[in-house]
Formats: C-alpha cells, sequence, structure tokens
C-alpha cells in the first residue's frame, strides 16, 4: 500500500516530486484557489506560510504536515485545511518547513518554532486572539515540539488546543513501532527507521529520547487541551496512547479518539472512519476555542 519506489533507494527528491503528482498510495492532493502563499523572515531565510482564510476569521490554526521529516508539503492538504477554516472559523497556515535528508534536525523544528512565534506576535491580523496548533504524523511531532519550545525557550504558552493527528511522539521508537514489522499499511518499521536515520543522522535510537528530541520524555505540565487521533493498525499506536496518558498525568485536557482497523494517514482516504475523525476534530477545536 505504499506504491512507489522507497525513498531512499531513488532519493527523496524524486519520491516528492512523484506524490506532487498523485502517484503512490495517496490521493492526489487537490489545490484550493483560495490559498495563499505568505512569506516571514526564518533561521534560513525566507519561510513560507500556506494560508487558507474562512469568511470571518477569529484566529489562527498552525499547521504542520505529516511525511516522516522527510516528505509532503504545505500545499498538499488543501481540502483538509479548507474544512478547517469554514468549520472552525480559523484561518489555517501550514508551515512549508525545511526537509530532510537535505535539511535534518533542527531545520524543521526551528522552522516550526518561527512560525509559530511570529503567528503568535501577528494574530490580530487574523482577525482573533485564538490560536490552535495541530499537525498529522512526523507534524503532530513538529507541532508538541514547537509547543514545548515555546514554553521553554520563550515563556509563552499562546495555544488555545492541539489537534495531534496520529502522530510521533518517541523517537526511539514505542512497542508498537518497534513491532509492526513489514506489512503495508502506508507505515512500516523500516520507514519509520529510515525516516529517523534521515532527520537525526548519527544519533542513537536511544539518544532519540532525549526530550528535546520526543516529547513523550519531556516535562508536558502547562500545555493547552489536546486530542490524540490514532487507527489501532497504526505502527504509531503507542505513541498517542503514551502521550495521551502523560498529556493528561501531566494536568492537562487529554481526549483520545481510537478506530479500530485504521492504518496510519487513514484520514486521507473517503471513508466513514475519515469523516467520523475529521468532525470529532472539528467539534474537538470548536469547543476548546470557546
Amino acid at each position: 500500500m505504499t506504491g512507489m519506489a522507497e525513498w531512499w533507494d531513488v532519493g527523496a527528491q524524486k519520491v516528492r516530486e512523484a506524490r506532487a503528482r498523485g502517484e503512490g498510495a495517496f490521493p492526489p492532493a487537490a489545490k484550493s484557489d483560495r490559498a495563499r502563499w505568505v512569506e516571514i523572515d526564518g533561521p534560513a531565510g525566507k519561510l513560507k506560510l500556506r494560508t487558507l482564510a474562512p469568511a470571518q476569521s477569529r484566529g489562527v490554526y498552525l499547521h504542520m504536515h505529516g511525511g516522516g521529516h522527510v516528505l509532503g508539503a504545505a500545499d498538499q492538504q488543501d481540502r483538509l485545511l479548507e474544512r478547517v477554516a469554514d468549520t472552525t472559523g480559523l484561518t489555517a497556515v501550514s508551515v512549508e518547513y525545511r526537509l530532510a535528508p537535505e535539511n535534518p534536525y533542527p531545520a524543521g523544528p526551528d522552522d516550526c518554532e518561527a512560525a509559530a512565534l511570529w503567528v503568535s506576535d501577528h494574530l490580530s491580523d487574523f482577525g482573533g486572539a485564538k490560536l490552535a496548533i495541530g499537525g498529522e504524523s512526523a507534524g503532530a511531532h513538529l507541532a508538541a515540539m514547537t509547543m514545548l519550545r515555546l514554553r521553554d525557550k520563550h515563556g509563552r504558552m499562546p495555544f488555545h488546543a492541539a489537534n495531534l493527528v496520529f502522530g510521533v511522539f518517541d523517537l526511539g521508537m514505542t512497542p508498537s513501532a518497534r513491532n509492526f514489522g513489514d506489512e503495508r499499511l502506508i507505515l512500516r518499521t523500516i520507514d519509520i527507521l529510515k525516516f529517523g536515520d534521515a532527520f537525526l543522522p548519527g544519533v542513537s535510537r536511544e539518544e532519540r529520547r532525549s526530550p528535546e528530541l520526543s516529547p513523550l520524555y519531556a516535562d508536558l505540565c502547562g500545555l493547552c487541551p489536546a486530542l490524540f487521533t490514532i487507527g489501532t493498525r497504526d505502527a504509531l499506536l503507542d505513541d498517542s496512547l503514551f502521550m495521551h496518558a502523560r498529556w493528561a498525568a501531566a494536568g492537562n485536557r487529554s481526549e483520545l479518539d481510537i478506530y479500530p482497523g485504521a492504518c496510519h494517514g487513514f484520514i486521507a482516504f473517503p471513508t466513514p472512519q475519515t469523516f467520523a475523525s475529521l468532525e470529532r476534530q472539528m467539534t474537538f477545536l470548536n469547543e476548546a476555542l470557546r
């Protein structure tokens, strides 16, 4: 169910270009004529943000796309972000962060941190004071890292809600990730290993469990309400189970939405579980932003 050559064999850029053409397991990414690009000053030059606004904006949904820190792009989930904007009244802002292996850690997290600081400082430009954050897969990891960086480095916690969808929170690999094996349900154990090696070259599996790299091991006190979404046939199942438990144990509001039989990336496909999950995500955001 992966549908194309391995990126580590043919090169990440070749697979990125193929995915942009709609090749592989995921459906073609339809572009919205409502989307606009904004450029801000980033850690390594100009940083692009893709924005999708509702008819009347009350704030921002800061989004980080998935792709294992290697694949994906900010313009490959316009339909999802249209739904967020129209259902929540938030302007969706997706970060075009730098990708590994060309730009390993800390490039991507640095870009997301810079985007979050800029959005936090310019919320009034988006029509309100509400700020949520979210992402899928590696994007959920980057969203969690961004919250922790803003709290620990800048003394800020501007977010009212975190929407974390089938995220990876332990880069040293949880039991479900280690034991998943080779079944081709989008994400396999070898994929997780290869993505980790690209993002953190030369860093051992144990060293990847540093709180600065793996949010599961961080101090999670003082964070905003979060929704964790996961399928039971996802190699990252334990990441969401464990992170939900630690988020709640730290005194934060935490919700867990589990989909029996759903694989990694399931919300990309038009199934009843997808529609149920998206409705739950939108409900969570609206309730948290009241």
